[in-house]
């Protein structure tokens, strides 16, 4: 390629560079079909193999106990908030569904649960402006709770949960969206996690769904037959017509982070990316990062610049030199840097020498 940019968005996020070269050579002509995978039946033999084969990488990747079911599920880990409690709430007499709010996602969590639950926030960094992560009373956690949703990593304002709380008998529901596969975790720490794929995993508007078997079998009655978990863990995530293309680069990505050693050799990867930037922020009195140190994430870096004027010049002169999509949320501001799987050790490196400059220049 005569020009591809290190790609900093936040989602739908860069893929890595192989995987798409991939996509490329396999797309007219899939394994000698004659046809592209987005032609073929998600019934045929060819395409369950590629489902059978992305189900088996997450799970080996993963350390995925065998009690575990993986779900292929439309509209994004947005539709999962309101098929979340529409699943499980009824696990509780009362409904009552649990949250923590941490930002912008949570808040859209939460919000998209109540038409369907008894929803209950017994935590919230809202009075920090979502810097830090709030403190969790261990006797918040109504052990007659249906569930406790968490957000682990928070793509708006660059913080993430460093450890998980404790939560007893109560189911603990994790949207791991902007981290999937980033980090070492105990699955069986959780009941349910789940993630777009348009951060670590593949293209947007899907999402995969990890739920632990004995959390199926409890849908509400009115509970759309495509959101139900139950439903769709019986049709083998193919109750109707599944984004084949979609599984498809789920199985290209995963055969990546396999080829690259794993989770835990991405993990070291991704601390070290996050900790290029995060030094120059932390040396800096010209950067100033918008997470807590405590709790921030190697996902997404945050921070601001003296003045809306120096962000806009920092933006601009930053994409000329092929730095690309660096733009904060609009909640919060600023800029910031996804660190995705797929972004190499070199890309934080031109970034970092590049803010080390600006600083120098406008300082």
């Amino acid at each position: 390629m005569s020009h591809r940019v290190y790609n900093f968005g936040a989602g739908p996020a860069m893929l890595p560079l192989p995987v798409m070269e991939r996509i490329r050579d396999e797309f007219l002509n899939y394994r000698g079909m004659g046809a592209s995978v987005i032609e073929i039946s998600h019934r045929s033999r060819e395409f369950q193999a590629i489902q059978d084969e992305a189900k088996a990488l997450f799970r080996e990747l993963a350390g995925l106990p065998d009690d575990y079911r993986i779900l292929f599920v439309h509209g994004g880990a947005r539709m999962q908030f309101a098929a979340l409690p529409l699943n499980l709430a009824g696990r509780s007499a009362t409904r009552t569904c649990l949250y923590v709010e941490t930002g912008n996602f949570s808040q859209l969590a939460i919000k998209d649960a109540q038409p369907f639950a008894d929803v209950k926030v017994i935590a919230s960094g809202a009075a920090d402006g979502y810097r830090r992560l709030p403190a969790l009373d261990p006797a918040a956690i109504d052990q007659a709770a249906a569930y406790l949703h968490i957000t682990s990593n928070n793509t708006v304002c660059g913080t993430r949960w460093p450890s998980f709380p404790e939560t007893g008998a109560v189911p603990l529901l994790a949207d791991q969206t902007s981290e999937i596969l980033s980090r070492v975790i105990d699955y069986r720490r959780f009941g349910v996690v789940y993630a777009g794929l348009q951060k670590n995993l593949g293209p947007s508007g899907m999402a995969v769904v990890v739920i632990r078997a004995d959390l199926l079998g409890g849908a509400a009655a009115q509970t759309p037959l495509l959101l139900n978990y139950t439903q769709l863990d019986k049709d083998d995530s193919l109750t109707n017509t599944t984004n084949t293309f979609a599984v498809y680069v789920v199985r290209c990505m995963l055969e990546w982070l396999k080829e690259q050693g794993g989770v835990a050799v991405m993990e070291r990867r991704n601390e070290e990316k996050a900790a290029v930037l995060y030094r120059v922020i932390d040396a800096s009195g010209f950067y100033r990062g918008f997470a807590d140190p405590s709790c921030r994430s190697t996902m997404n870096v945050t921070f601001h610049l003296p003045t809306p004027e120096l962000e806009r010049r920092f933006l601009a002169e930053a994409l000329a030199g092929g730095l690309y999509a660096l733009e904060g949320h609009r909640a919060i501001g600023g800029l910031r840097a996804s660190l995705y799987n797929p972004m190499p050790l070199a890309g934080a490196e031109a970034l970092a020498s590049f803010m080390r400059e600006f600083e120098r220049k406008n300082g």
